[in-house]
């Protein structure tokens, strides 16, 4: 007789805000914590998930990437976010009430860079007997990883974002280290293949994070524009948070 036991992370730290987000940092197995957030907004509650531990792309704007490559998320650890996120709501009747209604890959490391374990954590949100997440509202964002991207359309439908951040292969190389192997043009390319091979008309989404004096001119925006002809696609500008020792500053 086998026996199989799922245990999730170990909640350390969970901060409740007066807008309802809710911030946990949940340590893994060898000491290491990740973050993990839900945002509510009306009925929708969006999950913000890690995928690993660290990150080894190094985008020069971004605190995780300071931090260095440490490992690979288990698919287990990955589900298990979203089972204490759900846990933390007491008292709910989880067949009437779905605190979680979407989810985002856009918290700690690459998720493409964890492919076989994102991929696999990605179906089992949305496995109806599982989480039941809508391939509409299960979101993995990558900066750029292509052939991952080209890979994808083998193994899930999700819905897909690309950490763009900068709208010329000069400042993206700067910003977005992976650009220099895989620049915007190749990029552009493996999304819309995605997005042409999807069974329904998606949209993906284009983040974009302003960067005072660096990304955020007119003609920046203007080259944007061009860049993103012929793509189905919504922009999230994400205002610069800063932390020590960026070298950046937020937009005003």
């Amino acid at each position: 007789k086998e026996i199989c036991e799922i245990t999730p992370p170990e909640v350390t730290y969970q901060n409740i805000s007066a807008d309802g987000t809710r911030k946990w940092v949940m340590r893994m197995p060898g000491g290491s914590s990740i973050e993990t957030v839900l945002i509510p907004e009306g009925n929708r509650g969006t999950l913000c998930v890690s995928s690993q531990i660290g990150c080894a792309l190094d985008c020069s704007f971004c605190s995780t990437g300071k931090q260095g490559f440490n490992r690979n998320l288990s698919t287990e650890e990955i589900v298990g976010q979203i089972f204490n996120a759900i846990a933390s709501f007491e008292g709910i009747d989880r067949n009437k009430e779905r605190p979680v209604t979407n989810v985002v890959f856009m918290g700690m490391g690459e998720p493409l860079l964890n492919f076989d374990n994102v991929m696999d954590a990605v179906n089992l949100m949305m496995d109806d007997l599982a989480y039941g997440i809508s391939k509409r509202r299960l979101t993995v964002s990558t900066a750029g990883v292509v052939p991952a991207i080209d890979k994808m359309s083998e193994v899930t439908d999700a819905s897909i974002a690309i950490s763009l951040h900068a709208p010329n292969d000069e400042l993206r190389n700067e910003l977005v280290p992976v650009n220099k192997k895989y620049p915007i043009d190749v990029l552009m390319t493996s999304v819309k293949n995605y997005l042409s091979g999807l069974p329904d008309k998606r949209k993906a989404t284009i983040e974009y994070t302003l960067l005072a004096g660096v990304n955020d001119r007119k003609e920046h925006a203007q080259q944007l524009i061009e860049v993103l002809k012929g793509l189905p696609c919504k922009i999230n500008l994400i205002p610069f948070n800063p932390f020590p020792h960026s070298g950046y500053k937020k937009p005003s």
